[in-house]
């Protein structure tokens, strides 16, 4: 059996009723996490979704481990994570699954694999600048980490791992676990001939020619304050480490002076620093 864990907030109602319908026409069962301040107005009588709503706003890490929990429990084989601002097609599930099938059959430690992703805005195919490809088979790479959404995992292989870090809250939570599996001795997957539209942050913009992303202030907290978290711990690649510490200082220009709301998202960036200094965990509300 195979299912599928949906994470919501504040989504696009029109675009989400697509892609649930896509995932119920493609796996057994379906966990969704609705972490909006007020229930998704979703109609549904199938006795194959579960439905959670946090109207307090759990986070990435905890909706993922409720939506794992729920699959496991209804003895699902695989679990594919999804985003709301995915757009998966119809055969998708079927064949990132025969990748996990085909990886068991010869004897292969492959824990999870995804598609190649295509970016909304730019509406290319993301590759790496850093990161290098750690082996290949004829239509699948194994790599150090890949993004949750359509990120497909053997549920036979979770407990080798651990659960999803829930201290992280959001920023970096998917490649995490990924570098904890890699720790295990398990491989991460893309597979070469699968392609996946999703949006990748929150919007973009241009400075001397060079695009990038742009998050929203509390986002910004997340992803300032889990480097410093992620970057004592001795799994985590050190590539990552040294690329995201040398960009900080460009990426608190870009987001701060060079975007609208500037006292604010400083603020939050500098909250990031504090924490992350300090080693505080959880959601920002706890802290602050």
């Amino acid at each position: 059996m195979i299912g599928a864990t949906l994470v919501l907030y504040k989504p696009d109602i029109k675009h989400v009723k697509t892609l649930l319908a896509s995932l119920l026409r493609q796996v057994d069962v379906v966990s969704i996490i609705d972490n909006s301040p007020t229930a998704t107005p979703l109609s549904f009588d199938a006795e194959n979704i579960h439905y959670h709503h946090f109207s307090n706003n759990v986070g990435v890490a905890v909706a993922h481990n409720i939506g794992i929990r729920d699959l496991i429990s209804a003895q699902c084989d695989y679990a594919m994570l999804v985003d709301q601002d995915s757009h998966i097609k119809h055969d998708m599930v079927q064949r990132l699954s025969q990748h996990l099938i085909l990886s068991k059959e010869q004897s292969r430690p492959l824990v999870a694999i995804g598609p190649r992703i295509i970016c909304s805005f730019s509406e290319k195919t993301v590759k790496p600048r850093v990161q290098k490809e750690i082996a290949r088979y004829e239509d699948m790479v194994c790599v150090s980490q890949i993004i949750s959404s359509g990120m497909m995992i053997d549920l036979s292989k979770v407990d080798l791992i651990g659960p999803k870090d829930e201290r992280l809250f959001i920023d970096g939570v998917d490649h995490e676990w990924c570098w904890r599996a890699r720790k295990n001795k398990l491989d991460i997957g893309i597979a070469e001939n699968i392609e996946m539209v999703h949006r990748l942050g929150d919007a973009r913009s241009k400075f001397v020619g060079i695009t990038y992303k742009v998050g929203s202030p509390i986002r910004l907290y997340y992803q300032f304050r889990n480097v410093f978290l992620l970057f004592r711990r001795s799994y985590v690649p050190s590539y990552w480490k040294l690329r995201n510490l040398c960009v900080l200082p460009i990426r608190f220009f870009a987001n701060g002076v060079l975007q609208k709301k500037r006292i604010e998202r400083i603020k939050f960036m500098l909250k990031g620093l504090c924490d992350g200094f300090l080693g505080r965990t959880g959601k920002y509300n706890d802290n602050w």
